[in-house]
């Protein structure tokens, strides 16, 4: 982690605070790529992910939206109202698990509300470029838009497709017309709440569209059922230590008791903070983060939420 200064925390729509950050050792920052995020540690000690949605050539700064949520565990309510410009905070190097495919012949781009944020710094990248591409973002209203006159004062200002639920009939989205002919060469890009994502992905995949070609970051997961939860074992690999699961509690809160520490932050499978090799048995995901190709190695696994099939899992830890 490192220090960092607060230079500017302002409003940009209704519930949305747009905080820019900048060294407090020199000139510039670690560089970050086109869909990139940082973990940002909060005066209460909690961790969030937040995607920078500044122009990636961008060396001086890091900014970063954050939408006020009502059903907030401490991230988004301590940024609004416990951050302030002046303040100091303690932030990761960037990471990119939504990175773009930069040889791809064209890309389509769809945002829902705060999703935006990782969308918009693809766009500002691929304006730069030259690409082919095309930005669908979908809101309530203009009022709860963030950055609305930044991209209609932008050089890509002409890709971009503003939805609003609120609008008329004519400016509605239509996925699936803009899925209709889906090209090899073509990738598609979604960020935004869990049922409009689903939305987006699921009509490209009725589509035809291959997983190759569909990208999505998740800032939130969807409720995890734990009706069918058992007990099951966890072998240290490292001292060959076994500890028991109960159907009650997570891997991370168990092993949190017994003092193994293992890194977290959503508590929900998205961020893949607390990611761990599997070196024997077979785990029940119930992330986000793992692609369905990457789960089916069974080679590693969230313990903050995921579970497992088999009767024991023996974790390199």
């Amino acid at each position: 982690m490192m220090e960092i200064l607060v230079t500017s925390k302002k409003i940009i729509a209704n519930d949305i605070c747009l905080f820019e950050l900048a060294s407090l050792e020199s000139d510039t920052l670690p560089p970050f790529s086109a869909g990139a995020h940082i973990d940002v540690k909060m005066p209460n000690g909690i961790t969030r992910q937040y995607s920078l949605c500044n122009h990636p050539h961008e060396s001086h700064r890091y900014q970063i939206a954050v939408l006020k949520d009502p059903a907030s565990r401490g991230g988004s309510l301590a940024m609004h109202q416990q951050i302030n410009e002046g303040d100091h905070l303690q932030i990761s190097e960037p990471r990119n698990h939504f990175p773009l495919v930069h040889d791809a012949k064209r890309s389509l781009l769809f945002a829902g509300g705060i999703g935006i944020t990782p969308i918009l710094c693809m766009a500002e990248r691929l304006a730069h470029t030259g690409a082919d591409f095309e930005l669908h973002y979908c809101t309530r209203s203009p009022e709860k838009t963030a950055f609305i006159e930044r991209i209609q004062a932008s050089e890509f200002a002409d890709h971009v497709h503003f939805h609003f639920d609120d609008g008329n009939g004519s400016q509605k989205l239509e996925t699936a017309k803009i899925l209709a002919s889906p090209e090899p060469d073509t990738h598609v890009y979604v960020c935004g709440p869990g049922g409009f994502m689903e939305h987006v992905l699921e009509t490209a995949q009725a589509q035809h569209w291959s997983a190759e070609q569909l990208h999505r970051e998740y800032f939130s997961a969807g409720p995890i059922s734990s009706v069918d939860d058992d007990s099951f074992d966890i072998k240290i690999s490292s001292t060959g230590q076994v500890i028991n699961i109960p159907s009650d509690k997570t891997v991370i809160e168990v092993l949190e008791a017994f003092d193994i520490e293992i890194p977290f932050s959503c508590e929900s499978g998205v961020c893949g903070t607390c990611l761990t090799r599997v070196i024997e048995g077979i785990p029940d995901h119930k992330d986000v983060f793992l692609t369905e190709e990457e789960q089916a190695k069974n080679d590693q696994f969230t313990p903050c939420c995921s579970r497992a099939k088999s009767a024991q899992l023996v974790l390199d830890i």
